[in-house]
């Protein structure tokens, strides 16, 4: 079984090769590699993973992320748990007097052995220089130890120390918004240390949930605009694209957590998200048209352990957390993606002529530029009926595809002069569907697993 699982670890390393560093598109619509291949961000939030890991449990984070189909990793310097005030799993902190000027050498060569193995094994890490609770309390441990001196000189510092690195997308923010003129200044500081060293690297911003970070910064430094759409079953994904000028790469940088409470904010919350609703939140995302989607666990983002206080009632170990089914179904998400030009893809709801209520069960679609392909998602197995017309094909064929297992199947060939309904064989919570048609005479291949 080591065996197995060592090969196809060697697969996956030789079709990802070592890191590149992104780029923005030439539309400026979604990220690419250096040599202008599109890529899409497939994210895993892993906040906790430079403060609460050793080296053996990384490797096995990172391992495993990147066997399932994972290429970016979001984890942060400054720690949202106690970060500064509780050692890593070696005993050191990032800090010396909790003085961003002065960083501890030892935490440091640590969070080195983590970015080299993330670039060796061709993953790029969104690296925030610090949670949010550093600049803006607000909740959280805290404490505030910035201002926009030294939130300046700690981006240089940071920016300095990992300008060789490939595999960087810097993330400013933390799940926080600025709400005093301070912390606009902070924000802006930081991002102006980096710049003074790091100028071949992209900068984003991660907001806090329901916020998107152009409303706060539509500055220069700013080269990925990202949002949160948050931990709810009553999220509408889709909607955030519609409230931007879409300039810039869009990604949905935080969703709905695998095994996080529904609304946990809401002292009325009884049930818990599952793996329905990561899916339902990157197949809203992707066809609503971001660059790129994260998924998150609420286990792993704070890697808990048994002897560790649960955050959120997390309730499942993070080393076994990461085989949960939403996890596990993301690289079906990246496969079907990556086999249709999706950077291409526009989204349009005219494209469904079938009665469509803006609830849980909300159909999505989306046409390829060509007018050869359409992508269709239905949440709950609700019934479609699309507008071939809009198809500049004479005859289409249909397929189902999976989300749970990436398997798929024929649903028909027809002429684009009928109307179809395509009726999903089972329906409920979980029984979420995805809808390929394309032109007769295309190559498009559908994934095969």
């Amino acid at each position: 079984m080591k065996v197995l699982f060592s090969l196809i670890l060697i697969v996956f390393v030789t079709i990802a090769g070592f890191s590149q560093n992104l780029k923005i598109s030439n539309d400026g619509k979604y990220l690419s590699t250096e040599k202008g291949e599109p890529f899409l961000w497939m994210g895993d939030t892993a906040w906790e993973l430079l403060h609460r890991l050793n080296r053996e449990e990384t490797d096995l984070y990172l391992n495993t992320r990147l066997a399932q189909g994972f290429n970016v990793i979001q984890t942060v310097v400054l720690a949202e748990l106690d970060g500064l005030n509780t050692p890593n799993a070696y005993g050191e902190k990032p800090l010396i007097d909790n003085n961003p000027e002065l960083i501890n050498e030892a935490y440091f060569e640590h969070v080195d052995y983590v970015m080299e193995k993330a670039q060796k094994l061709g993953l790029q890490v969104a690296l925030l220089p610090t949670w949010g609770d550093k600049f803006n309390l607000k909740w959280g441990d805290g404490p505030v130890v910035f201002n926009s001196k030294n939130a300046e000189t700690f981006g240089h510092i940071l920016a300095k120390r990992y300008l060789k690195y490939d595999n960087i997308i810097w993330v400013l923010g933390g799940d926080r918004i600025p709400e005093e003129a301070v912390h606009f200044d902070i924000v802006r500081a930081m991002a102006r240390g980096i710049r003074s060293v790091d100028t071949k690297h992209l900068i984003s911003y991660h907001p806090s949930g329901t916020k998107i970070a152009s409303d706060y910064f539509d500055d220069k430094w700013l080269d990925i605009d990202m949002y949160q759409s948050g931990h709810s079953r009553i999220s509408k994904e889709y909607e955030f694209i519609k409230k931007v000028d879409a300039k810039r790469p869009f990604i949905n940088g935080e969703a709905r957590y695998e095994n996080i409470g529904d609304r946990f904010w809401d002292k009325s919350q009884t049930g818990w998200l599952d793996d329905a609703d990561a899916r339902i939140g990157g197949y809203w995302s992707m066809l609503s048209g971001t660059a790129g989607y994260t998924y998150g666990c609420n286990d792993v983002w704070q890697m808990y352990a048994i002897d560790k206080e649960p955050m959120i009632k997390a309730r499942t170990g993070w080393s076994q957390a990461l085989q949960l089914p939403g996890a596990n179904q993301m690289k079906y998400l990246k496969a079907l993606f990556e086999s249709f030009p999706w950077q291409q893809m526009s989204n349009n709801q005219a494209l469904i002529s079938s009665e469509n209520p803006e609830d849980e069960s909300y159909i999505v679609a989306s046409i390829g530029h060509k007018k050869d392909f359409i992508i269709a998602y239905t949440p709950t197995g609700r019934s479609i009926q699309l507008d071939f017309s809009k198809m500049k094909a004479k005859e289409v064929k249909s397929f189902w595809y999976n989300p749970r297992s990436g398997k798929s199947k024929s649903a028909g060939t027809f002429k684009t002069t009928e109307n179809p309904v395509f009726e999903p064989w089972s329906n409920g919570w979980g029984s979420d569907f995805v809808l390929v048609v394309m032109d007769a005479n295309s190559e498009y291949q559908m994934p095969r697993f």
